[in-house]
């Protein structure tokens, strides 16, 4: 099992757009000089607890600043996009990278942010128009003729050589094109269905263990569609962590400091707005209101010593048949950067060399 990170990226509502990307910079270069195998960058519009529009611009300079760390959007939001425009821009990314970066992509899921962009995401637009997208930017990237594209949210044409020398040129550093991954939130996900049938890195977001076991299944359905054998080393799943010397400080700088507060302060009545606090149950017949920040600590986050958290990581890992990356869900913890940076290194240096005996993974469904 390898970890990585996912990060949306959180930020309290009066951080500073550039106070936040600047500690999100940061956390790359500590994930790089650990060892952590990758980086994944949200992209949001609307949300002030999730304040970053243009995951690219922190991944260029990440890129900069870091030697090993595979980064990626997690993901672009295909529905915001034209389609041409972003394949050439992700291709140009890949080529700064050098080969390091990932490409996630994702339909969107906050109302919010359809209503500045005029996507009816009731009726499951952005989702269609995630797929068009996608088909879109894969023919322009893979496809050698030229050809016309006239799908029913983008009409796209890839022309042949104008004027002798005018023509589309700009495709990945990585061939055929950067890993794609895409992450699912719901019960029996659509998305991770996508994920199955076209072999992209599928990416479990941080929910209920009982809940994710659904989302391999969603894996296996859409390959079996087109013939493949999904493998579980390639499944993320995205959790929060703190790492401490003790559990009762582990649980002081997370339950009580910043990821209690964005739990409560956003992501949980965020949840209960949209009636999908099931999400994080440990079992149906729970009320919403027992749904709190010390349940989610309790039953879903992975807080403690290094010899707890390995314990926590192993039943889940056993609870859902086995995955091939962790990635630490990502809080803004500026103000208190030396308990980050230890929970991000106990993890990698005294928490994983106790679980090395998982890394054989169910190959195979």
């Amino acid at each position: 099992m390898e970890i990585g990170y996912f990060t949306m990226p959180s930020h309290p509502p009066e951080c500073g757009l550039k106070e936040g990307h600047d500690w999100d910079l940061q956390v790359l270069r500590w994930l790089d000089e650990l060892g952590y195998q990758e980086a994944w960058i949200g992209e949001h519009h609307t949300a002030p607890w999730e304040p970053n529009p243009t995951p690219d611009l922190l991944i260029a300079q990440a890129l900069l600043q870091t030697k090993r760390l595979r980064i990626g959007p997690g993901g672009f939001l295909l529905p915001y996009h034209h389609p041409a425009e972003l394949a050439n821009r992700v291709a140009m990314l890949d080529h700064l990278s050098e080969g390091r970066l990932n490409f996630g992509v994702a339909a969107s899921g906050l109302p919010s942010d359809w209503a500045m962009f005029n996507v009816d995401g009731m009726s499951g637009q952005n989702r269609d128009m995630t797929r068009e997208a996608l088909e879109i930017i894969l023919r322009l990237w893979t496809e050698p003729a030229p050809f016309t594209h006239k799908g029913k949210f983008w009409t796209v044409t890839k022309p042949d050589t104008m004027f002798d020398f005018l023509k589309p040129h700009i495709k990945p550093l990585q061939a055929p094109h950067p890993p794609i991954g895409v992450a699912g939130l719901s019960k029996n996900s659509d998305t991770l269905k996508l994920a199955g049938e076209r072999g992209f890195i599928p990416m479990s977001l941080n929910l209920n263990p009982a809940y994710v076991s659904s989302h391999w299944d969603s894996v296996v359905t859409g390959a079996a569609k087109t013939g493949r054998k999904p493998n579980r080393q390639d499944w993320r799943l995205v959790r929060e962590v703190f790492v401490a010397d003790t559990d009762e400080e582990a649980w002081k700088l997370s339950t009580g400091d910043m990821m209690g507060r964005m739990m409560s302060e956003y992501f949980l009545p965020l949840l209960g707005h949209f009636g999908f606090k099931d999400y994080l149950k440990h079992a149906p017949d729970v009320p919403d209101s027992d749904v709190t920040v010390e349940y989610c600590a309790k039953r879903n986050w992975i807080v403690g010593s290094p010899s707890t958290v390995a314990e926590k990581i192993e039943k889940i890992y056993d609870e859902v048949g086995g995955f091939g990356v962790l990635c630490v869900f990502g809080f803004d913890y500026k103000h208190k950067p030396e308990a980050w940076h230890r929970s991000l290194a106990l993890l990698k240096n005294e928490v994983m060399p106790r679980l090395k005996h998982l890394g054989s993974a169910k190959k195979a469904a």
